[in-house]
This record gives C-alpha cells, structure tokens and sequence, in this order.
C-alpha cells in the first residue's frame, strides 16, 4: 500500500487536511500579526515583543494542552482552544493600537493553539495497519511543509484584497474549521489515552524520550539559524524570489525526503537511524558554510530539506515508542515546543553571528546546534534501544 493507498484508507484524508487547515494559523499568525501592528503604526519594538508572546505561549502552551488530552481526551480540548485561540487573534484585529489588547490577545491565541499534531500522531496507530505506521508518519512530516507554504500564502491574498487584519479573522475561521473537521471525525472522538501512573514529569519521565527530545533542539536550532542565515544570503546576493525562494526549495527538498523514506523499507532499529539521519543532516549544514553562489546555494536548500523530513519521522516513530503509557499526546508536544525553542535559540545566534562576523560562522550556528544532537544520539544509543524494546514487549507502553 502506497500514499495514495494510505489516502484512502477510512479517515486518513479527512483527518491529515483538517489538521493541516487548522494549523494555517499558527503559521498565518507569525506574519499577519507583525504586517496588522505596522499598519497601526505600532513600532518594531512592539512588534517583536508581540510576535515573541505568541511564539513562547505557543511553546509554553503545547504541553500542558497534550496533558489536558491525554487526561480527558481530544475533542474536549481541541474545541475550547481553537475557540480561544481565534478570539485572541480577533482581538488583535480589532484594537491593533491598544498595546494591553495586543498582547493579551497574543498570548491568547498562543497558548491556546489547538494541539492537532501531537492529536493526528497519537491517531495514526488506530488509522494504519502496523507495518505502514511509518509511511504515515513519513507523509505526516512532509505534509508539514504545506503549512508553511500555506499560511504566508493566505496572508499574501488577504492583503492583496485589501484587508490586513482581515488576515487575522481568516486564521480564526481556518482554526475552528479545521478543528471541526477532526473534532467530529470517529477516531477522534472515540480515542482514549491508556491509563497513566501519577507522575508530574509525564512522558519526560523516560530518560530516551528526553535523550530525544534534547537532540531535536539542536536540530530546531539548526532550522533557526538557516531562516536568519538565507535573509542575510540575498539581500547580499540576487536571488529569484529572495529568501523565500531559497526557504520554498527547503520546504520541497523536505516534502522530497520525507515521501521517499517512507517508501524505504528500513532494515535498521529507529534509534540507529535516527542518528545516521542527523549525521548526513550534519553534513549538509556543514557544505552551507562554504557559502557557495546562488545556483549552489539552492541545491544545499533542497539536501538540507532532504535530510530534514526523514529525521523527523524517525523521531515521530521513536516518541511513539519512548512515550510512557498515557502521556503520547504530551510527548509529541513536547517535541514541538523543544523544536520551537531551538529555533528561536538558533535565530537568536545566527542574527547576532551576522553583525559581527562573516556568513559562514553564522551557517556553523547549523552544524553546531545538529553535531549536539548527533552527540546526545550517540551517548543515548543503548537509553533509545532499551526504551524503544520495552515498548515493543508491552503493548501497555505503546502509543495507543
């Protein structure tokens, strides 16, 4: 069975484009909220800080919203946060030049952003037979890069149609649209987490998963630094597009990877493929401190995203296995909020790296932030193998 045989097995079509819509606005908001404040005459100060609200509380709020999930289910959180969520975007569209309103609403919107990954994760056990999950998961990770594509996509029409703000409201539809379409979906509604022992660590209980979790940073790190380091790259050089070209190719190169690994029937345990996967993503960030001219440059665009997508489904796979009993949801939270929080941490150095030195020591922020991820891969190697085969043994510790 193909990805088009995936596609058409019950519920997996509806489920993967209503998470993908009800994610646009996380990806809408990054953009509209910064474009809705300038409008307002709002300065960059206020803008970052804005922006910076929505980001944190956004990580912030991931995992306590995958608890929720796992305690109570799905469709009682997904509901209530794609609402919330879309009244704090409404009021930053409403009063764009009263700072109070901004960042309450900011901070609103993030916190509650309707936890639909880690929700569509936990699912895919129910949704495929065994020896496909890892397809699924393949074209999960890909997917993703619709999101991205997407979401500036939308904002771009809306303010070609004249309406900026109006860019807020359309992320606020989207959210609870794309909720309503997995909220009502059977396996959403009929999914139950497994019962969990009282622990507050939840799943950061299980020293692999936060071996794992530890190593995706540096990873998230590494994709922070590129989004500075292609900024700077054409506003230095002529490149068709600008850096949205250059980051399109890497969103390509992903959709690319993630589709061909999960057509691979790999022979090798997750968590040694995990680490061979950020090894060749390593070197990839390493050929972009070379710096090369623009036709080159977008060839590393599209082997950086290669390697990208399959690192990331092998993750996937492995925090379904990692994750302990009744706390998956969380666990894929988790990993969103780390990745967001390298990403930030990577940007952070790359903008700092670039005002005082060359491009290619802003590119090594890359390197360095995956070359810590292969080195907490490999010092974790037997912490990953023991976890991941104890949850082979027990299906009590599995993802469902």
């Amino acid at each position: 069975m193909g990805y088009f045989g995936l596609l058409r097995a019950p519920y997996v079509t509806r489920l993967l484009l209503g998470t993908l819509v009800g994610r646009l606005p996380s990806a809408m908001a990054a953009l509209a909220i910064p474009l809705v404040l300038r409008q307002g005459g709002a300065s960059y100060d206020f803008v970052g800080l804005a922006a910076g609200a929505f980001a944190i509380a956004a990580a912030g709020g991931g995992p306590v919203l995958g608890r929720l999930v796992d305690r109570v289910g799905q469709v009682r959180v997904l509901v209530p946060a794609a609402v919330a969520a879309g009244a704090g975007l409404i009021a930053i569209a409403l009063a764009p030049s009263e700072p109070v309103l901004v960042i309450a609403g900011a901070l609103l919107a993030g916190a509650a952003t309707p936890p639909l990954e880690p929700c569509l994760r936990v699912l895919w056990p129910d949704l495929v037979p065994p020896a496909r999950l890892e397809s699924a998961y393949a074209m999960d990770s890909a997917s993703q890069e619709l999101v991205f594509v997407g979401g500036p996509l939308v904002v771009a029409g809306c303010v070609a149609a004249g309406s900026t703000a109006g860019a807020l409201w359309v992320g606020a539809l989207l959210g609870l649209l794309g909720v309503f379409v997995v909220a009502t979906a059977a396996p959403t509604r009929n999914w139950k987490a497994p019962v969990r022992s009282p622990d507050w660590l939840g799943p950061l209980r299980s020293r692999g998963l936060s071996v794992l979790l530890v190593s995706l940073t540096g990873v998230g790190a590494a994709i922070g630094g590129l989004n500075v380091l292609v900024v700077f790259y054409t506003e230095h050089r002529y490149v068709v597009g600008g850096a949205a070209t250059l980051l399109a190719l890497n969103a390509f190169g992903a959709l690319a990877g993630g589709l061909g690994y999960g057509a691979v029937r790999w022979s090798s345990s997750p968590p040694r493929r995990t680490l061979l996967l950020t090894l060749g993503l390593g070197g990839a960030y390493a050929l972009l401190c070379l710096v090369p001219s623009p036709p080159y440059m977008a060839a590393l665009m599209i082997l950086t995203g290669l390697f990208l997508a399959p690192v990331l489904t092998a993750a996937f796979v492995l925090v379904g296995k990692l994750a302990p009993a009744g706390t998956v949801t969380e666990a894929f939270a988790w990993l969103v909020t780390l990745m967001t929080a390298g990403i930030a941490l990577g940007s952070t150095a790359a903008g700092i790296i670039l005002e005082h030195a060359t491009e290619s020591w802003a590119a090594s922020v890359g390197v360095l932030g995956v070359a810590v991820g292969v080195v907490v891969l490999a010092a974790g190697q037997r912490c990953l193998a023991a976890g991941s085969a104890e949850t082979a043994d027990d299906p009590a510790g599995a993802a469902v």
